[in-house]
């Protein structure tokens, strides 16, 4: 490993939406679904609702949904993050974490999306393509697959489910 890469998930520290620091180390031997969301997307309905779900369904089975709002896309995801907090929290009663609003493209990408982005390129390379791009990470912090905004998260319960070892 070169020095000062980051090798793995756990080696990022992150702020979480009231701006505490968080070391992704806390998660280490769970399965992570990383998604970038927004509030003001037409895919915001579907996805948040279908992330409740697998996250009630597997939470105690080692499941962690992680979400980073991003405000890139089309200006989605336009509040404070107080205002995405009591968005997600309160009309979507998201139980998962929410972190601090993070940009996933560009000059000022957020380190851990750079390091998402260099293990799993999407279909327009590096760049991530919209609102409720996935990237599932497996017990060990290693980034095994990347999903497209449109993939449902209930699409990809088969796929969380192997990693978790669950059936």
């Amino acid at each position: 490993m070169a020095e000062g890469l980051p090798n793995s998930i756990y080696d990022f520290t992150v702020k979480d939406i009231r701006g505490n620091d968080v070391s992704l180390s806390t998660y280490r031997g769970k399965v992570l679904l990383i998604v970038n969301v927004a509030s003001k997307c037409g895919l915001t309905d579907s996805n948040y609702k279908e992330l409740n779900i697998l996250y009630e369904k597997y939470k105690n089975q080692g499941l962690e949904i992680l979400a980073f709002p991003c405000n890139q896309f089309a200006g989605q995801e336009p509040g404070n993050n107080d205002e995405i907090q009591e968005f997600a929290c309160t009309i979507y009663k998201a139980e998962f974490p929410i972190f601090d609003k993070v940009e996933v493209n560009g000059n000022n990408v957020s380190p851990i999306y750079t390091f998402l982005k260099s293990q799993k390129g999407g279909i327009l390379g590096n760049r991530i393509k919209w609102n409720f791009t996935k990237f599932l990470v497996d017990k060990d912090g290693n980034v095994v697959e990347r999903y497209a905004p449109i993939t449902s998260p209930l699409k990809i319960e088969k796929d969380i489910q192997n990693l978790l070892g669950v059936s």
